[in-house]
C-alpha cells in the first residue's frame, strides 16, 4: 500500500535534482515501501534526466518505485505537478522543488502529520534559515523568509499558503480541485491561487517540524520574481478583493506602501535640496518620519531577529535591502494596475 506519493517537477536541474534524491533516501523513522516518487522532466536540456535515472539504480536508492516522467514541451511547474499526481497512487500528494534537500525527519513529519490527524488535508512546510556560504543576499532572504514564518506569523490565522517548496495534500482532494492552475506557465502564484481554492473548505496547516533546505539565489533574480509575483498577485487581489494570510496581509501592505512614501519623500527631499526649495521643506521632514516609522513598526519583529542572528550590521543592510525589495513588490502591482485601467479606457474609446 502506497500511503506517500512525492510528486518532483524539474527544468535543467542536473547540479540539484540527484542531491534530492540523495537526501529523501537518507531520511529516518518511515518505511520506504509505502512510498513512490514521481519525477516529472519538463523537457530540460541538460543532464538532469540521466542524472536521475544513474541514482535510481545506484545502491543509494532505497525507493523501490521511482517513476520518471518526461515531457517533450516546457509546460511549466503548475501542469508538470499536474502531470505527476496523475500518476501518483498514494494517499497523500507531496510537493518539492528540485533544488531543495530534506532532512532526514522530514518525511517523518508529513506521514507522520497525516496518519495522526484524520481531518488533515494540507499541510505546509518551511525552508531552513542557513546558507552554505556567507553571500549577504541569499543570508538575507533565508532569514527573511524563516523570520516570516516562524516569528511574524499569527498562529491563528486559519490557513497558510500552500509553499510548494515542501506541501502535502490528500490526493482526492487535488484532484478534486482540478489541480494547479496551468495558466500560469512559471513557478509565480499558481501556489497562491490553488490555496485560495482550497481554503474555501480546508485548512492547509503549518508543521514548523516539516523542514528543508534551500540554497537562494542574489538579489537581481529574487527581485524579478517579486515582481512578477506582484503582478500576477495583484490581478487576483482585484477579483477577491481582500486581504489574507496567503500573499500579502494587511499590515504587510501598509509595511509596502510605507516602504513606497518613504523613497518618495526621500526623493523629494533631494530634489528639493538641489534646487534650494525650502518651502515644503518642515512637510517633508515630517512625512519621512511618519513613513519610517510606519515602516519599522511593520518590519520590527524581523529586525530584531536578525539582530540577534548576524549583529548590528547586518540588521542595517538588512532594513535597506527590504526597502529595496517593497520598491519592487510595489512597482509590479503598479504595473499591474496601469494595465487594468489603460484597458479600461481603451475599451470605453472602442464602445463611444
Amino acid at each position: 500500500m502506497i500511503i506517500l506519493s512525492i510528486v518532483i517537477p524539474a527544468f535543467n536541474s542536473e547540479n540539484t535534482a540527484e542531491k534530492l534524491l540523495r537526501s529523501l533516501s537518507s531520511s529516518q523513522k518511515v518505511d520506504f515501501k509505502q512510498m513512490e516518487i514521481i519525477f516529472v522532466d519538463d523537457c530540460s536540456t541538460d543532464a538532469t534526466v540521466l542524472k536521475v535515472t544513474e541514482f535510481i539504480s545506484s545502491r543509494n536508492n532505497r525507493f523501490s518505485r521511482v517513476k520518471v516522467i518526461k515531457l517533450k514541451n516546457n509546460s511549466g511547474p503548475a501542469k508538470a505537478r499536474n502531470i505527476g499526481v496523475s500518476f501518483a497512487k498514494g494517499k497523500v500528494v507531496l510537493f518539492l522543488d528540485a533544488d531543495i534537500l530534506v532532512y532526514k525527519n522530514t518525511l517523518f513529519e508529513i506521514v507522520r502529520s497525516f496518519s495522526n490527524d484524520p481531518d488533515l488535508y494540507a499541510l505546509t512546510g518551511v525552508w531552513d534559515k542557513k546558507q552554505r556560504g556567507d553571500n549577504f543576499f541569499p543570508k538575507f532572504k533565508a532569514l527573511r523568509d524563516w523570520s516570516y514564518w516562524i516569528n511574524e506569523r499569527d498562529p491563528k490565522n486559519y490557513y497558510y499558503l500552500f509553499s510548494t517548496r515542501i506541501a502535502a495534500i490528500d490526493r482526492k482532494l487535488f484532484l478534486r480541485l482540478g489541480g494547479f492552475n496551468t495558466d500560469y506557465k512559471s513557478a509565480l502564484v499558481e501556489d497562491i491561487e490553488l490555496t485560495y481554492r482550497i481554503a474555501r473548505r480546508y485548512a492547509v496547516v503549518f508543521n514548523p517540524k516539516a523542514i528543508v533546505h534551500h540554497e537562494f539565489e542574489g538579489f537581481t533574480k529574487i527581485a524579478k520574481k517579486y515582481f512578477w509575483r506582484s503582478y500576477f498577485w495583484s490581478k487576483i487581489y482585484r477579483k477577491r478583493k481582500k486581504f489574507d494570510p496567503v500573499a500579502t496581509t494587511s499590515k504587510e501592505a501598509l509595511t509596502t506602501i510605507s516602504a513606497a512614501g518613504l523613497a518618495g519623500v526621500v526623493i523629494l527631499m533631494t530634489v528639493s535640496k538641489i534646487f534650494r526649495i525650502s518651502v515644503f521643506t518642515n512637510y517633508l521632514s515630517v512625512l519621512f518620519w511618519l513613513f519610517f516609522l510606519i515602516h519599522l513598526w511593520g518590519v520590527r519583529k524581523f529586525l530584531r531577529f536578525v539582530r540577534r542572528e548576524e549583529g548590528i550590521w547586518f540588521t542595517i543592510k538588512s532594513f535597506i535591502t527590504g526597502i529595496l525589495l517593497y520598491l519592487v513588490i510595489i512597482t509590479g502591482a503598479a504595473l499591474s494596475i496601469f494595465e487594468i485601467k489603460k484597458f479600461k479606457i481603451q475599451k470605453s474609446k472602442f464602445k463611444s
